[in-house]
């Protein structure tokens, strides 16, 4: 059964008498009247990270993945609270120091404070983080408009090239090595937009799960379609430089997931504003495509406007 499915079919009803849980189809709970935003997600040993070989590194990036999810509606992190299941192994003195001087270095650059959590005792490993902040509104999910830009933050793929280096299915120099596997742990997410994406932005979300997953997320509960430009989706000179030289295809790294950058729509008349910030705050915004209306099936095209078909959209929770 897929995620939502799940959703629709066993809890949905029961939000029925909460807005603030925006019918369990956004990222986030919003109480408007005290300004209270929560996202809470858990990481799995095996599924969301591959070992705990290196605990101080898996740390750092379940802290930023969950944070992602407020800044994406425009609301500043401020407080946040973990629990883990473990055992003596994985929760060694050792790893504790690690993951404790990892936690208060996220603290450091995000501004954030430890603020409770659990432990418990289990053969596996798991996280689980709730992130808290405040807003006067956010960004919804499901609020694109006909012919909106879509426009995405950062560069996509690093973060799955590096996964692919940790598995060995890939092998580069020691410095390309350090730089994907560095951006798979430690995603650029954008703290600086955290401020400005509510001037622009008519719906937004993090990208977790592939681009075109959470795309497909973005609009789920709209008439609405898209069209993506392949040759206009950012990726970095590093990524740029190993696909052409091992031949292989971008769109199969732009989709992947595990990014955690700002996916969101704009009205066109917000060009303007947005290349203005991006400049100012040097902040990499590019506009990759467009929604369409429902009449036109979503779809990307290549350097020749020759339609893609996709093997992978990226990741999907099945149960």
């Amino acid at each position: 059964m897929h995620e939502f499915e799940l959703i629709k079919n066993y809890f949905q009803k029961l939000s029925k008498n909460s807005p603030s849980a925006l019918n369990l189809n956004d990222d986030v709970f919003f109480d408007k009247k005290n300004k209270l935003v929560v996202s809470v997600d858990t990481y799995i040993e095996g599924i969301h990270f591959i070992d705990f070989k290196k605990p101080n590194l898996v740390i750092k990036k379940i802290i930023r993945s969950s944070i992602s999810d407020l800044i994406c509606k425009g609301v500043k992190p401020k407080y946040y609270f973990i629990s883990g299941s473990g055992n003596k192994k994985s929760f060694s003195k050792s790893n504790l120091l690690k993951i404790s001087k990892s936690l208060n270095e996220e603290q450091n650059k995000y501004n954030i404070f430890l603020s409770g959590g659990d432990t418990v005792f289990s053969n596996k490993l798991s996280f689980t983080i709730t992130s808290i902040g405040f807003a006067n509104e956010i960004i919804y999910r499901n609020k694109a408009k006909t012919n909106d830009d879509i426009y995405v933050s950062g560069n996509l793929g690093d973060s799955y090239l590096g996964l692919l280096v940790l598995k060995n299915k890939i092998k580069l120099s020691n410095l390309l090595s350090k730089y994907f596997i560095t951006k798979y742990f430690m995603p650029d997410i954008q703290l600086r937009l955290v401020e400005k994406i509510k001037n622009f932005a008519n719906t937004s979300i993090d990208i977790s799960d592939g681009l075109f997953t959470d795309l497909d997320k973005m609009i789920n509960n709209q008439k609405l379609s898209y069209k993506i430009f392949l040759k206009d989706i950012p990726i970095s000179n590093n990524l740029k430089k190993i696909l052409d030289l091992k031949k292989l295809s971008k769109v199969n790294f732009i989709s992947n997931g595990d990014d955690y950058q700002v996916l969101f729509t704009a009205s066109k008349n917000k060009r303007r504003i947005i290349r203005k910030i991006a400049t100012n705050f040097k902040i990499k915004l590019t506009k990759i495509g467009s929604t369409q209306s429902i009449g036109k099936k979503s779809h990307i095209v290549d350097d020749k406007n020759t339609q893609i078909t996709l093997k992978n959209k990226g990741y999907f929770h099945k149960f």
